[in-house]
């Protein structure tokens, strides 16, 4: 009962950092994560590969894909087009994430399938923003479920805005918000106990 509320994200960036406040962005909206470093990684995951070893899904339905654009190896966009060229993956929700406006490579993804395009640094209200999105798209989420996940993170939402009420400058603002502090990337909310 439980797997059926949690939505699903594979987030593909090859910045660790970039990854971590990824992740706990994802979590805060109350979503699964599952992060790797590359498109190839991302290919294995999803078993598009093409080899028998792959990471494989494990019966584990993934409802949104975010994908760094700037990666070696395989950009975000070369991903795009290979899992929208997939007959099993094409309907996946795809948003690519980048530091660079550029408005033709914005065009270009979404003209090859994109859902959205995400400047970085990625803050709370666009993830929220993205939760929603999976949740109109899912045709088997009902009303209940819906409001289910509604409640389970305000809940959380709650507790984390008691920790993240003073704003900061935008540069530390994504940090913060999830909070993790730059230098440590620790839990601040267990440094702020203490002092």
């Amino acid at each position: 009962m439980e797997m059926a509320q949690e939505l699903h994200v594979l987030a593909v960036d090859d910045s660790h950092v970039d990854r971590k406040v990824i992740e706990r962005l994802l979590k805060i909206s109350c979503c699964k994560v599952t992060a790797v470093e590359s498109g190839t990684r991302a290919l294995q995951y999803l078993g598009l590969d093409g080899e028998k070893s792959s990471m494989g899904i494990d019966g584990l339905k993934v409802n949104l894909i975010l994908t760094d654009y700037s990666m070696p190896g395989m950009s975000g966009y070369e991903l795009l087009k290979k899992i929208k060229e997939s007959s099993a993956l094409s309907k996946i929700p795809v948003v690519i994430m980048s530091s660079e406006k550029i408005l033709p490579r914005i065009d270009r993804c979404l003209e090859e399938g994109a859902e959205e395009f995400l400047l970085k640094p990625v803050k709370l209200s666009d993830v929220k923003r993205l939760r929603d999105f999976i949740l109109r798209g899912e045709g088997d989420v009902d009303k209940e479920t819906e409001e289910k996940i509604n409640e389970v993170c305000s809940r959380k939402r709650k507790f984390q805005d008691d920790s993240t009420t003073q704003p900061m400058p935008s540069s530390l603002g994504t940090a913060r918000d999830i909070g993790l502090s730059p230098e440590s990337q620790q839990p601040l909310s267990k440094q702020s106990k203490i002092g």
